[in-house]
């Protein structure tokens, strides 16, 4: 992976920390629906796991899911809401999630490098089978978290 590629997921990684760490000092609105927003971004690039030109048998789709799926744990585990003084719901603050983040972040740039023989359409599809398997275990979860206090504060 050339430098231009480690300076775009460094400004990517950092975007996503930012608006993390800047939405734990605000309060989720609603019914926390927006929780699962990120989920429809990942749908256009399903596509790409269906791609003739992926070189991977399901085992290796599968295995990168499990990966992706153990990579949630630390994110799961450190996502937790909370109501507040003023009766908002709010993301606790901490910073093992930060670190979570990061160590994902660091693992999953360890992974392309190890599996840098794979040519490209390949390597893509598995990626993105691991951030399947993080983002969506991470986000319904934190979803099932936010409802179950949200009904307790409406108690």
């Amino acid at each position: 992976m050339d430098s231009s590629m480690y300076i775009m997921v460094v400004v990517v990684a950092g975007l996503v920390l930012w608006r993390r760490t800047r939405s734990m000092r605000r309060p989720i609105r609603g019914r926390g629906l927006r929780l699962l927003l990120p989920l429809l971004f990942l749908l256009p690039t399903l596509p790409l796991i269906a791609n003739p030109s992926v070189q991977a048998p399901i085992w290796e789709l599968a295995a990168a899911l499990a990966v992706g799926c153990l990579l949630s744990v630390p994110l799961i585990w450190t996502t937790q809401y909370e109501v507040r003084d003023d009766g908002n719901i709010y993301a606790v603050q901490n910073k093992g999630f930060i670190i979570a983040l990061v160590g994902i972040l660091l693992i999953r740039l360890g992974l392309r490098n190890y599996f840098s023989e794979l040519d490209q359409q390949t390597l893509g599809a598995l990626f993105l089978m691991v951030a399947l398997g993080y983002v969506i275990p991470w986000r319904v979860t934190s979803y099932a978290k936010f409802r179950r206090i949200y009904k307790q504060k409406q108690q």
